[in-house]
């Protein structure tokens, strides 16, 4: 039963997602929650992303998360950010390498380009999103 809860959820985050898209509003202000089967689609959609790739267990994952939540708020328009659960979905954990967390990756017109491991200042996170902007 908890399947069937997740696949309708994440179909109704699909559709929520296109029809926001087909209205013209602004892309998310706030983390899109990823998995394996969306991962591919919304890299594709929007030009660019920081995936935060984090575990429930991991402290340092819950010391960054309020300064992604807050990135993904001033940022809004220019750059989409993504959560992705390392435990839930192995597989593109393993297609990116992701050995520790948190771990975020940059990603531009569907392609990693950048990835920060660790937690580190805003600043910083900053500084990297610039020059990909």
């Amino acid at each position: 039963m908890d399947e069937l809860e997740r696949i309708r959820a994440r179909k109704m985050q699909e559709l929520l997602r296109r029809k926001t898209q087909a209205s013209g509003r602004s892309m998310p202000d706030s983390p899109i929650k990823m998995t394996d089967s969306d991962f591919e689609s919304l890299i594709q959609e929007y030009p660019l992303m920081v995936v935060d790739c984090w575990a429930t267990w991991c402290g340092p994952c819950r010391m960054l998360s309020p300064v992604i939540d807050e990135l993904a708020r001033d940022y809004a328009g220019r750059v989409v950010f993504g959560k992705l659960d390392v435990d839930e979905n192995p597989r593109t954990a393993m297609n990116f390498g992701i050995m520790s967390v948190p771990t975020l990756l940059i990603i531009k017109n569907g392609k990693l380009i950048d990835q920060i491991i660790g937690v580190v200042p805003r600043d910083y996170i900053e500084s990297k999103l610039r020059k990909h902007m």
